[in-house]
């Protein structure tokens, strides 16, 4: 079952929330397995490869925050789409696990459909399909991507990018030069309300740098602001 397509892992210490999910997802036409503990959802994301994982923050074992750092960590699991299920006031643990890489939230109590929705979305922003003549993409400098495909090339040499920073490196350079705020990259690439309190969008921006080495610099700080791809970058 490696890299199964429309497989979904649903990841929540309540069996009967589980069994819930599980019904409306393969209504949906998903295929779904279940974990109820930290330690069997990463042993399930490295072995089957899902192709969304629903993860709840509160688990008996490992928390949630840390289950999301080691899979978006881990080279074969990072580019997962991580859905994360937070109780409605835990605003510090949906920072936590967006500045560690998860790609969605919804807060709990929540509707079934909403998530069933949330899961559509990521699943096809996490599909890779095969690179065609009538790829769409976009150019910075030595940076290519692959809107279709979800690849980013620096110089002709494919880089391992998650999700998340795949999706913000595609908004800055779709900004063509323009100043893209961090209330705006917020909103636009991460779903969420600006006014949440998060170092999100600096802490993303330092790790692309750092993936995309010298072509790194093409990224400005623009001060109090947020951010541009320089616009002399061709």
């Amino acid at each position: 079952m490696s890299d199964a397509r429309g497989l979904v892992l649903v990841v929540d210490d309540e069996r009967d929330l589980r069994t819930l999910l599980e019904f409306n997802l393969r209504q949906s036409g998903y295929q779904v397995v279940q974990a109820s503990t930290g330690a069997e959802a990463l042993s399930r994301a490295r072995s089957l490869r899902p192709q969304v994982i629903v993860l709840d923050l509160n688990l008996p074992d490992v928390s949630g925050t840390d289950v999301c750092r080691l899979l978006k960590s881990d080279e074969a699991t990072r580019g997962i789409p991580i859905l994360m299920l937070t109780a409605r006031g835990g605003e510090a643990d949906r920072i936590t696990g967006l500045e560690l890489g998860a790609d969605d939230y919804v807060a709990k109590p929540f509707s079934v459909r909403e998530v069933v929705l949330r899961v559509d979305a990521d699943a096809r922003r996490g599909t890779t399909p095969a690179r065609g003549a009538g790829a769409r993409t976009l150019k910075a400098g030595p940076i290519e991507l692959d809107l279709d495909a979800y690849i980013v090339r620096v110089e002709g040499q494919e880089l391992p990018l998650t999700l998340q920073e795949f999706k913000l490196l595609a908004y800055l350079v779709e900004g063509k030069g323009r100043v893209r705020t961090r209330d705006e990259l917020l909103t636009n690439v991460w779903n969420t309300s600006p006014d949440l309190e998060t170092r999100t969008v600096d802490t993303h921006v330092k790790r692309l740098r750092d993936k995309l080495d010298g072509a790194g610099e093409l990224i400005e700080t623009v001060r109090g602001l947020g951010y541009r791809i320089r616009p002399q970058a061709e």
